[in-house]
């Protein structure tokens, strides 16, 4: 067999192979990206998110206190997994912003978009509080 048609007969299955392992490797349908959903948990206030700009991450949730006092509106709660490939948020308490360390993208407080290449917002959350408990529900 000559080599042209050696390499001829072979370039046709490695191709194939190439197009079945990239088709694998797509982010397509990932869903590590997916926000949690029936969220449902409490956080004694009198013993976490005691100063502002404090986080903590619970059951796929990152939950910062954003000022004094013990209101609803004292405090934000987002999916901790980043829409661009779902590797986790940290919030930055300087910036008032949370930010994917991976590729760079940057939330604000609400959980919209600032900063791509994340092309979705963080999902946020319902925070309620009653006395020193702070409910997240959603």
């Amino acid at each position: 067999m000559e080599r042209r048609d050696f390499l001829g007969t072979l370039s046709a299955p490695v191709l194939a192979a190439c197009a079945v392992c990239m088709g694998a490797c797509s982010k397509s349908g990932d869903s590590s990206t997916t926000a949690p959903t029936g969220v449902n948990f409490s956080i004694d206030l009198n013993g976490s998110l005691t100063t502002v700009g404090s986080s903590l991450a619970q059951s796929g949730v990152m939950v910062v206190r954003l000022a004094a006092g013990n209101s609803a509106g004292s405090f934000t709660a987002v999916q901790q997994a980043c829409t661009h490939e779902g590797v986790a948020i940290n919030y930055d308490a300087q910036g008032t912003r949370f930010v994917c360390n991976a590729h760079g993208s940057v939330f604000n407080t609400s959980g919209a978009v600032t900063t791509g290449p994340a092309p979705r917002a963080l999902k946020q959350y319902s925070v309620s509080v009653t006395g020193t408990t702070l409910t997240i529900t959603g």
